[in-house]
């Protein structure tokens, strides 16, 4: 049973931690970020160790470069092709700025308003050409803060080795070792299952909308695929926002409502497609979150760390929810927490 002096010491606990990761994200963020790495490059490793001549020969060290390599020349590529696509809508800014103007024209005449008129003067003083090169300058930024990233990234390898150490000296009794071994094993599952189930579907979403906007012509295809690759991570609002982004561009590049129209039918028939129907069966019920805390999650990791503390917020639910059920104390919370009441100890 949860007890009122339990309830009292997780508020006083959870309002600590709530101030501790508002004040301290620009550190905690590319902490978490690095460690989510780490754990990427960990995941890649036991993947290419199945391969028994490289698990044989090939020292640890040098699968963790090996694998570090790839994702950084992924990373590259992306950037690269993100940034010169910015570059490229920057360029056409008065064409959209100009379509906009007959966007607001058409709305007044078909239905006879005049209650667009606050919209165009917004329209009329809004610099597209600003907001893209604002958008570039983001997309900079964030590629320097990498460095914070991979710098934390290197400390955590170097620090890989010790960990086993560290972890028999922190738990000496056998009984203890094994139980918080089998819960570090079980988040390593329920993480890896979760991320490669979603990077796997969020790929087939990005090249099936990539098909689909090319096909209709929108501006920089690759650019908008690769943004609902990315939103495809954020639970509920990602896919959303992801068929809305280029759907309203469409408008200001064509001028025209068809375009938009027809982006919202297919790209968001793909992400019905792959959200309602192939992602639930392929992960089925291995979360064990529940839909009410994921949406309260997305929410509250969204308002204190932004964008990145949405893609991230179901693995830190996943990961709380798993701690929280290997004490005694806290098991009650594990259980509200959880999609079915059903948790592993």
């Amino acid at each position: 049973m949860i007890s009122l002096k339990n309830i009292a010491s997780m508020f006083v606990i959870t309002i600590a931690i709530v101030v501790i990761l508002i004040f301290g994200k620009d550190l905690l963020i590319p902490f978490v970020l690095a460690w989510l790495l780490w754990f990427i490059v960990r995941q890649i490793r036991k993947t290419i160790d199945r391969i028994g001549i490289i698990e044989r020969y090939l020292p640890i060290w040098l699968k963790n470069i090996l694998a570090l390599t790839v994702i950084i020349y992924v990373f590259h590529f992306f950037i690269t092709i993100i940034i010169s696509n910015v570059s490229v809508l920057a360029q056409s800014h008065r064409v959209y700025q100009e379509n906009a103007g007959i966007l607001i024209s058409t709305i007044n005449s078909t239905f006879n308003v005049d209650v667009f008129e606050s919209i165009e003067v917004y329209i009329a003083n809004f610099n597209f050409g600003t907001f893209f090169m604002k958008l570039l300058n983001v997309s900079t930024d964030f590629v320097s803060s990498t460095f914070m990233i991979l710098l934390y990234a290197l400390f955590i390898f170097l620090e890989e080795a010790s960990l086993r150490l560290k972890f028999d000296k922190l738990f000496p009794e056998s009984v203890q070792s094994e139980k918080a071994y089998a819960m570090i094993k079980n988040v390593e599952k329920s993480l890896a299952k979760y991320l490669g189930i979603k990077t796997i579907l969020s790929v087939i979403t990005g090249v099936s909308s990539y098909i689909a906007l090319s096909i209709i012509g929108i501006d920089s295809p690759l650019f908008w695929a690769f943004l609902i690759f990315i939103l495809n991570y954020i639970p509920v609002i990602g896919s959303l926002t992801a068929t809305l982004f280029p759907a309203v561009f469409s408008l200001l590049q064509f001028g025209d409502f068809m375009p938009g129209i027809i982006i919202l039918l297919i790209v968001g028939g793909i992400q019905i497609l792959v959200g309602n129907i192939i992602e639930p069966r392929l992960m089925g019920n291995s979360m064990n979150v529940s839909p009410i805390v994921t949406i309260a999650g997305l929410s509250f990791w969204g308002a204190i760390w932004g964008i990145i503390g949405m893609i991230i917020s179901v693995p830190i639910m996943v990961v709380i929810v798993i701690v929280l059920s290997q004490f005694k104390e806290t098991k009650a919370f594990a259980i509200l927490l959880s999609s079915n009441g059903k948790i592993e100890t």
